[in-house]
C-alpha cells in the first residue's frame, strides 16, 4: 500500500495538467503528481529514453529490468518486463535478467550490457573491465544513453520503492509506440 495518497490528476495545473493528457493511468504517474511540474519533466525525460534513443530497445530493456531487479523495485520490473514482452523478448531471457549476466540466454552483447549495468548500479563508476568491452561495440552516443538510462531507472526505482507505489491490477494500455515494438 502506498505511503501517501495517490494524486488526483483532475486537480493538476500547469505543465502537470499537460503531462496527464499524454500519460497512461499508471500509479507511478499518479504518485508523481504531488511533485507538480516535475511530472512533465519526468515524462519528457522518460519518453526521450524509451522512444527517441539510438540504443537498441532490447539492450535498453535488459538494462532497465536489471536496474529494477538490483533495486528490488517490483513495480519497475513488472512494467518493463511487459514492455520487454511487447518488444518480442523471450520469457527465457526475461527470467535470465533475474539470474544475472552469466545466464545462458544472453548473447555476448547482452551479457556485456548486464555486466556494465551491474557495475554502474553497484559502484557508480563503471570499471575499465566492464566499460572497455562494451565501448568496443557501442558508439559514444549509445554508451551515454545506456548510462543515462541506468541512472534514470535507478531514480525511478528509488521513487517507486520509497513511496510504495502499487502495481496496477488488470490490463492497462500503454500509450506510446516504442521503436522496434512488435504487434
Amino acid at each position: 500500500m502506498a505511503r501517501i495518497p495517490y494524486f488526483d490528476p483532475s486537480k493538476a495545473t500547469g505543465r502537470a495538467q499537460t503531462a496527464y493528457e499524454k500519460l497512461p493511468p499508471l500509479n507511478i504517474f499518479r504518485m508523481l503528481g504531488h511533485s507538480g511540474d516535475m511530472l512533465e519533466a519526468f515524462r519528457i525525460f522518460g519518453n526521450q529514453i524509451l522512444v527517441h534513443s539510438k540504443l537498441d530497445p532490447i539492450l535498453r530493456e535488459i538494462a532497465i529490468v536489471r536496474v529494477g531487479v538490483l533495486s528490488h523495485a517490483n513495480y519497475e520490473v513488472y512494467q518493463h518486463e511487459a514492455i520487454s514482452r511487447r518488444l518480442g523478448m523471450s520469457e527465457e531471457k526475461i527470467r535470465a535478467i533475474h539470474e544475472g549476466p552469466w545466464a545462458s540466454a544472453f548473447s555476448e552483447m547482452e551479457r556485456l550490457v548486464m555486466l556494465f549495468t551491474d557495475d554502474v548500479v553497484a559502484n557508480v563508476r563503471a570499471s575499465d573491465m566492464t566499460y572497455n568491452p562494451l565501448a568496443a561495440h557501442l558508439d559514444h552516443q549509445e554508451m551515454q544513453e545506456l548510462v543515462i538510462t541506468i541512472g534514470f531507472y535507478m531514480l525511478a526505482s528509488r521513487f517507486l520503492e520509497t513511496f510504495d507505489v502499487d502495481i496496477e491490477t488488470g490490463d492497462l494500455p500503454v500509450n506510446v509506440d516504442l521503436p522496434g515494438m512488435k504487434g
